[in-house]
């Protein structure tokens, strides 16, 4: 008997609820991080948005990963951490070191009956508070009251919008009072239309999808990680039945030749690489597979690839950094 073993959600589809998201941010003037997590608990794609900031992808990974893997939103997961006995939330976390942000609105991705993996999103505005400045008309959903990171996943999933951290009325009116808005001008779940200002995750994605290609015509399946000068990442993707692995080291490499300006290999020769990961909340890895990324003579980033023969990944790397 041939066993059949579940999937997580494909690259392709992932990669277009993001980028639902995106286009959704771009259009309400929102700036953060959109994650998709498999059900295997291995990251399949993340963006930052440009101006997003650093560690809102921490948060939307980990958020997503609970959905992926409790297969519930990760508002319900909170609910439970929030009441359950302090030693058995902690025991959690602690088995559980990807769900260090237990935080609502992440929603699992389900193909049928089956979860295939979770979404989330999280960032510099993007997060269940109301923006300053922001318009009524923004927050709102078919006239009812909303929240920025609940309005992106709901309509990355095309689902209707269902407000994930429960105090979406309460948050209205201490901002804006009585003050209502009709269905018709309610923009939360109006289509939007292709994000067209997004230059650095652009121009990471193109960087990305570059390495991709590559890839592809060598037969391997690894995952790529392009990162900011401090190590944050921009895009992360891994490719169908990649192995999990890999989304680490791309990140750790291409964080440790963000950081210090050289291929992260070279790193090892420069300083104690079992002394690297102390250094720094950003992972850090001195093995080949990541190189710095330059413009107009600065740093500006690095790129990393894991998950095949890591000298291969560091030629991948070289290749696609002019």
């Amino acid at each position: 008997m041939t066993a059949v073993h579940p999937v997580d959600v494909s690259l392709a589809e992932a990669r277009a609820l993001v980028r639902r998201a995106v286009d959704k941010a771009e259009q309400l003037g929102l700036r953060g991080a959109i994650a998709v997590v498999g059900a295997s608990g291995a990251l399949v794609t993340a963006s930052r948005l440009d101006h997003g900031g650093p560690g809102g992808m921490a948060r939307a990974r980990s958020k997503a990963w609970i959905s992926a893997t409790q297969q519930i939103p990760s508002a319900e997961h909170l609910h439970r951490m929030t009441t359950l006995p302090p030693p058995i939330s902690q025991g959690f976390v602690t088995a559980s070191p990807e769900a260090l942000f237990p935080g609502a609105g992440g929603l699992p991705i389900r193909d049928g009956d089956v979860v295939t993996g979770g979404i989330s999103a999280s960032g510099a505005t993007v997060s269940p508070f109301l923006p300053t400045g922001v318009a009524p008309e923004v927050v709102s959903a078919e006239g009812e009251p909303a929240n920025p990171e609940d309005l992106l996943i709901a309509y990355a999933l095309a689902t209707t919008y269902t407000g994930q951290h429960g105090d979406d009325r309460a948050r209205w009116q201490a901002r804006f009072g009585d003050l209502t808005v009709s269905p018709a001008d309610s923009l939360g779940m109006k289509p939007a239309p292709p994000a067209s200002r997004q230059r650095e995750l652009d121009w990471a994605v193109a960087l990305v999808d570059r390495v991709l290609a590559a890839a592809e015509r060598e037969g391997l399946g690894v995952s790529v990680a392009v990162v900011d000068r401090g190590g944050d990442p921009i895009q992360q993707d891994r490719m169908d039945h990649a192995v999990a692995g890999g989304v680490d080291v791309a990140l750790a490499t291409a964080s440790a030749a963000a950081r210090f300006g050289v291929p992260s290999d070279q790193v090892a020769a420069w300083y104690p690489a079992a002394r690297l990961a102390a250094m720094h909340p950003a992972p850090l890895l001195a093995a080949p597979g990541g190189v710095p990324i330059v413009a107009g003579g600065r740093v500006v980033g690095g790129l990393g690839i894991g998950g095949a023969d890591p000298e291969i990944c560091g030629a991948l790397a070289k290749a696609a950094v002019p």
